[in-house]
């Protein structure tokens, strides 16, 4: 009895006239573009298109009044470059950044501590964390200026009732006080989204690790400083530089809080961008002001980075 030859050659040597038979589904370089392209229009349109569009009406007269596309050079930034307000308005933007930043790891580490630990009720108490962060950003801050208001804020109602204070603060009505409150409803909203950011890096952590500092006498600050913080301080930076990037563009806070004010105390550079070309109907230096947000977190954005780099590295 025989048997009929069978082909028993490896794919890989099949003719090639098989090899063709493959269809567009199983070629590799052709679903990377498809896969990709859906990312790519969505950048090119929402950003790309838009920052082109900033960079030509920032060197143009274009005003709401206006609209005609005339070439204006070099004046709108001559002119923003000689406005105080955007001087204080560029201040602001630095201290909203930097004082957000550091509060939202700070807290952010410390909050992501409690998530990792073993206690009744964790999956609860992680949806209340989560709350500031998925609550629309718009939404949360006008409640937190009904507990900010000069007359009705439950915030100083139970402080005068505590005996440490004895009138209403006026918690958007001063100066100080004003980016005091911007600084810490932008730290509250973002510190969820640090926490969840540092929680990842310390579950990441091998166990093995901490057992052995342990075994070997280590208390929880020793463990903290030694251990913990240098295996997870790349993760940290990332969640810094989230909350950076989220802070420095951001105008939401500033202006359902203060709208600026008082006296543009608050007034950061995305929110007098928006004041200037929109409000104020003078779309060339609104979109100048804007440009001025571009390069420095650029450089921000690349300084992390490389301090992520060194810390992988070393």
């Amino acid at each position: 009895m025989t048997h009929a030859p069978t082909d028993r050659r490896p794919a890989a040597v099949q003719p090639p006239r098989a090899r063709a038979k493959a269809g567009l589904a199983d070629r590799e370089g052709f679903l990377a573009w498809v896969m990709l392209l859906p990312s790519v229009v969505y950048i090119v349109a929402l950003v790309g298109v838009p920052f082109l569009l900033a960079i030509a009406f920032a060197f143009s007269d274009v005003t709401t009044g206006d609209p005609s596309f005339d070439f204006a050079g070099f004046r709108n930034f001559d002119e923003i470059l000689t406005d105080g307000v955007f001087w204080r308005a560029l201040r602001n933007t630095l201290v909203f950044t930097l004082v957000s930043m550091v509060l939202i790891v700070l807290f952010g580490k410390v909050l992501a501590n409690i998530l990792v630990a073993d206690f009744h009720g964790k999956w609860f108490v992680r949806f209340l964390v989560l709350l500031p962060w998925t609550t629309p950003v718009a939404l949360s801050t006008i409640s937190w200026l009904w507990f900010l208001d000069s007359i009705y804020s439950p915030v100083d109602w139970v402080l005068r009732h505590l005996g440490l204070i004895d009138a209403n603060v006026v918690w958007l009505g001063r100066p100080g006080t004003a980016m005091a409150s911007v600084v810490a409803v932008q730290t509250w909203r973002l510190t969820p989204l640090a926490a969840v950011i540092v929680m990842a890096g310390l579950v990441a952590i091998p166990r093995d690790i901490d057992e052995a500092a342990r075994i070997d006498g280590a208390g929880f600050w020793r463990r903290m400083f030694e251990v913990t913080i240098p295996l997870t301080l790349p993760v940290i930076a990332v969640a810094g530089l989230f909350g950076a990037i989220m802070t420095f563009t951001d105008m939401t806070v500033p202006y359902v809080l203060t709208r600026g004010g008082p006296t543009h105390s608050t007034d950061v550079l995305a929110s007098w961008a928006y004041f200037r070309g929109i409000e104020g109907g003078d779309v060339g230096q609104g979109a100048a002001i804007a440009l001025f947000l571009f390069p420095l977190l650029l450089a921000g954005a690349i300084a992390i980075l490389r301090a992520v780099r060194r810390l992988e590295a070393g």
